[in-house]
């Protein structure tokens, strides 16, 4: 894909607002919103895969209900704290 950096942080940061379900936006927009601008190329890389894994799933592991695959879960623990300090 030819995507432009600044193309790229706008479609991840719309995904994270419209996941479809309203738990997941509340969770994922303001993450996004607040660390996307600021992520190096491989975090950037593993949100995007994050991006897309179903909403169920990841409201389970942001929630603590069933623990992260270990790809995501130094991610997933980053995200819940970010929602945790909101």
């Amino acid at each position: 894909m030819n995507e432009t950096a600044e193309n790229r942080l706008k479609r991840m940061n719309m995904r994270s607002w419209r996941r479809g379900t309203k738990e997941m936006d509340m969770i994922l927009g303001p993450y996004s919103d607040d660390r996307l601008a600021t992520m190096d190329a491989a975090d950037l890389d593993l949100y995007d895969a994050l991006l897309l894994e179903n909403d169920q799933d990841l409201y389970q592991w942001v929630s603590g209900q069933v623990p992260a695959p270990e790809r995501f879960a130094g991610l997933i623990a980053t995200i819940a704290d970010h929602a945790a300090a909101k």
